[in-house]
């Protein structure tokens, strides 16, 4: 197991509580990761006070000065890659990100969605998963830890986080149950990762030696 911390970039859109649960987590020492930096693609985005808050270093691409999305994430490419990270960490990051990008990164860039993947890839999950659930179609919901690869919300599953869907749920009570769950899991993904626990190879997750078929599932029915 490694004995120093594994340095990590953080990419973020918006409010960033994925960001903090994952400051709180190195804060509490349960997760061993030198966050080396905050980078976002939005000037406005409130997970960058939350990052200066924490004392992290911080720093802004903004995707709206860029013809295209090359342009922009090879410049986004070029400032991850100043902090040296072992690890990119999309944090609510809402940028498609092109074959080029994610190539550099292979096997050291993970992604958490609120969907149980590949379950409702995409936009709109929580109202598209109540939906299926009145027609009969799902009864449970959630969120997955998955490397990325090229293909959108494609990439190899490591660890879900699975609720039931309730009568009573809309999508602002189901969103808000997801993201519970989500600051539980990416922090756990993130630390098997941290401690050589957990690799890609090829398109196959690798976690204490073993392939993993299937995802690590914690069922909080």
């Amino acid at each position: 197991m490694p004995t120093s911390k594994l340095p990590i970039v953080i990419l973020i859109s918006g409010s960033g509580s994925n960001l903090q649960a994952i400051i709180d987590a190195t804060g509490k020492d349960k997760l061993p990761v030198d966050i080396r930096a905050v980078i976002s693609n939005r000037p406005d985005a409130g997970g960058l006070q939350r990052a200066s808050r924490a004392q992290l270093h911080t720093a802004v691409i903004d995707h709206t000065q860029f013809h295209d999305r090359e342009t922009f994430g090879a410049a986004l490419s070029q400032c991850i890659d100043n902090f040296e990270p072992k690890l990119v960490v999309l944090a609510g990051f809402m940028r498609l990100l092109t074959d080029d990008f994610v190539n550099h990164y292979s096997g050291r860039i993970l992604n958490i969605h609120p969907s149980l993947l590949p379950a409702f890839k995409g936009l709109n999950t929580h109202v598209r998963a109540l939906a299926a659930f009145k027609e009969g179609t799902v009864k449970k919901h959630g969120a997955s830890v998955h490397f990325v690869t090229a293909e959108l919300d494609g990439g190899p599953v490591i660890l879900q986080a699975r609720l039931p869907i309730t009568q009573n749920d809309s999508p602002e009570t189901l969103a808000t149950r997801v993201l519970k769950r989500e600051h539980q899991i990416y922090p756990q993904a993130i630390r098997w990762f941290a401690e050589d626990r957990l690799c890609l190879q090829g398109n196959q997750v690798w976690l204490d030696g073993r392939v993993l078929n299937t995802p690590v599932v914690v069922d909080h029915s």
